[in-house]
């Protein structure tokens, strides 16, 4: 069993350290931003107080004149509490407060070779949406 609750300051170590962890890059003061901000930024514990993990989004009007969604900008779930139910109630919170903002759609970008949020994501109930990511890196 997990609870979710809004993020505070005094989880902003653990969110940042579990980042660090699975990512590879410390980034403490983009993590104290995105909470300054005051967008949808939940953290998840168990029953017995111990941080699981981590879900930031936002809901936010998209290209070429499209209705606001809910982005999903970040999820991290602590490994050895995976395939628990964390990542779930996470997501099913935030998107609960999207559905409350009005929105009726929830968006997020994947690295296409990340296979474990992918699965996660369709897992959800979501679908490769109706346009395509271009890149070009600039000499």
């Amino acid at each position: 069993m997990v609870a979710v609750r809004p993020a505070q300051a005094t989880d902003l170590p653990a969110i940042s350290a579990l980042d660090a962890r699975l990512t590879g890059t410390s980034k403490p003061d983009y993590w104290r931003d995105r909470l300054a901000l005051g967008l949808h930024f939940l953290v998840a514990e168990t029953d017995k107080g111990t941080f699981a993990g981590f879900i930031a989004g936002e809901v936010r009007a998209w290209e070429f004149g499209q209705p606001p969604a809910g982005w999903v900008f970040a999820i991290q779930i602590d490994p050895k509490l995976r395939l628990k139910g964390v990542g779930s109630a996470l997501f099913e919170a935030l998107v609960a407060r999207f559905k409350a903002e009005g929105v009726t759609r929830v968006r997020t970008l994947v690295d296409r070779k990340d296979h474990l949020i992918l699965s996660f994501f369709r897992a959800q109930g979501m679908v490769a949406g109706p346009s395509l990511q271009l890149d070009m890196e600039l000499p």
